[in-house]
């Protein structure tokens, strides 16, 4: 079993002169299309330096409840839309697990728009030989099952704290400082918290046991991480809203979790008259 983490916190205005990644799969999830907080001038640029075979959206890509409180449809979010259907009409194989925020497409499941194709789960089978299972992970939150009005009200209050995350952030980079999450903080000091992604996690690995899988690969939690619980590989994409963090299969099966401000950031150090070239 072959996997890694690199981790950041830097992005550049324009990266179109990178050489592509080439890797085998990408897994993004947790974009919030559609919601102020979206960080899509990123992933536009992580999706514009990547080649795959196949794309996973892992839930979430379009944020339907925001959308309900006021629109918000900016073109970076319809760059986000156009790259992704581009990719998919020059051969890559888009696969869309909906999520509790963008849940209206599960109605459409076993739908198949040219390569794109939208399911409530997924098995994926790495080049090694693993058989991994995608899902949003949305059913194993107590609160969304049983109390979705209290879901709703919790993505208010995160709302406005990404709100106050986002002027914190204009203020550290006029003074020179690294971005810094503020909810992320909060997400690892506050006891529950901690306590309630444990939980999620081994809840996740637990189905994927006994579905027989090596693996499991999810979004929801805004929490992205690696890491083997009970014998089954645990993985995380993340989000696009402060982590800007994707899962990559490489082409012998290895699985990474990438910080893509970080990718950034170690790119912007680099002699920028060399062009960068990705392993794979």
């Amino acid at each position: 079993m072959s996997y890694s983490e690199t981790g950041g916190n830097l992005m550049m205005e324009n990266v179109s002169w990178l050489s592509p990644m080439r890797v085998r799969t990408v897994w993004i999830s947790d974009v919030h299309l559609g919601y102020r907080g979206c960080s899509a001038d990123r992933l536009l640029d992580f999706l514009h330096c990547t080649q795959c075979e196949t794309l996973y959206l892992v839930g979430d890509i379009i944020d339907v409840w925001s959308m309900k409180r006021g629109l918000f449809w900016p073109q970076s979010h319809n760059n986000v839309i156009r790259t992704i259907l581009g990719k998919a009409k020059h051969g890559t194989r888009v696969v869309f697990v909906p999520g509790n925020h963008d849940e209206v497409f599960r109605d459409h499941a076993d739908t198949q728009f040219g390569n794109l194709r939208i399911v409530e789960e997924a098995v994926h089978e790495t080049r090694d030989g693993r058989r991994l299972l995608i899902l949003h992970g949305d059913r194993f939150d107590g609160v969304i099952v049983c109390h979705p009005w209290l879901a709703k009200l919790g993505s208010h209050v995160y709302d406005g704290l990404l709100a106050g995350n986002r002027y914190l952030d204009l203020v550290r980079r006029r003074l020179g400082m690294d971005y810094w999450s503020l909810t992320g903080s909060l997400k690892r000091r506050v006891k529950n918290a901690a306590n309630y992604i444990t939980s999620f996690e081994e809840a996740v690995a637990r189905d994927a046991k006994r579905g027989g899988f090596d693996g499991v690969i999810c979004g929801h939690i805004h929490h992205a991480g690696i890491r083997e619980i009970d014998g089954v590989a645990y993985h995380n994409c993340g989000d696009w809203v402060e982590s800007n963090t994707a899962i990559v299969e490489h082409f012998d099966g290895g699985l990474e979790l990438l910080r893509w401000d970080e990718v950034m950031s170690r790119t912007a150090l680099a002699d920028l008259a060399e062009p960068v070239r990705w392993a794979g």
